[in-house]
């Protein structure tokens, strides 16, 4: 662990309820940034509370952090986290062009998902005291096609579509530092140089694709993220501003 970042804790459980679930019990005690890993996890989570499928070998960990400025900007993390997991997977396998990144929050490997990203904070009133930044990766098993939503996205794994077996640790050892370095560029320059990376690895970029809110469904050409992270889609309606949804290819 040579290269893992200043500062930051590293906290490897055996089996844990849920990485997030620990990050928010822990966030009050935590004087620094930690780290929370767990090599079994019982009831894990997705966005919206959907389940998440957490067989022993995959990654389940959670970043709990102090987040720097106002509760829009703790959530541009999602991106910050994207793109280090995309740094992780490419030092892990060489393989630069399998991986690109889908919008709001998973990293995709030859179109399937591989990875999703959830964050929570922990904070009363107006201000955020923790970000709590859940992220899963398939690395040894993915889910049936039987258990996500019709049209969503297949799931893959690493190891079956690279070859590549890491250990959960290992690819820990990868990720930290990787968000570390892209977190001090966010908190130095802004959300504008991670926008551009983020843009620079987007799939379906300049395509057609859909997006389901809970109160509609918009389909239309993906044109760019906005400065606060928002999906912008030109439809048939004209420009579309869309702060959350699922994604459909």
């Amino acid at each position: 662990m040579q290269d893992w970042p200043e500062g930051v804790g590293r906290r490897v459980l055996q089996s844990v309820d849920s990485t997030m679930a620990e990050g928010a019990r822990i966030a009050p005690s935590l004087a620094s940034a930690e780290w929370v890993l767990a090599l079994e996890q019982t009831a894990g989570h997705g966005r919206r509370g959907r389940a998440w499928a957490s067989p022993q070998g995959n990654f389940f960990a959670s970043l709990v952090m102090r987040p720097d400025g106002p509760p829009a900007a703790a959530a541009l993390r999602s991106f910050v986290a994207a793109l280090a997991l995309r740094e992780a997977f490419v030092a892990a396998t060489g393989r630069d062009a399998s991986f690109k990144l889908k919008w709001p929050n998973d990293v995709l490997l030859n179109g399937g998902k591989v990875a999703g990203i959830l964050l929570e904070s922990v904070g009363a009133g107006q201000g955020v005291s923790h970000l709590i930044i859940g992220i899963g990766v398939n690395l040894v098993a993915a889910p049936g096609a039987d258990q996500v939503e019709p049209g969503a996205v297949p799931p893959v794994s690493l190891l079956s579509e690279t070859g590549t077996r890491i250990s959960p640790e290992a690819f820990l050892d990868l990720l930290a530092p990787a968000f570390a370095r892209l977190e001090e560029q966010f908190s130095t320059y802004g959300f504008a140089p991670i926008r551009t990376a983020w843009l620079n690895e987007a799939a379906r970029l300049g395509e057609t694709i859909t997006a389901r809110t809970t109160s509609e469904t918009i389909t239309g050409r993906f044109e760019t993220i906005d400065e606060a992270g928002n999906l912008i889609l030109t439809t048939a309606k004209g420009r579309r501003v869309i702060p959350a949804a699922d994604i459909f290819f």
